[in-house]
């Protein structure tokens, strides 16, 4: 390959990366209303006799 055509295959690419178009995309964010509190402290009361119930010399 000589120079001439390497330089000319250098400014090609050139030319076709600058011709890249961008996408912008607007996301609005994502909001979850979930009521957890209740499930949660239930599971950990259970948990928490459980393990009073199996140690019982633990308090």
């Amino acid at each position: 390959m000589t120079k001439r055509a390497l330089l000319m295959a250098l400014l090609a690419t050139g030319a076709l990366a600058a011709c890249t178009p961008t996408v912008r995309v607007k996301v609005d964010p994502i909001n979850i209303y979930a009521k957890l509190d209740a499930d949660v402290r239930v599971r950990l009361d259970k948990e928490v006799q459980s393990l009073i119930q199996q140690n019982p010399n633990l308090f």
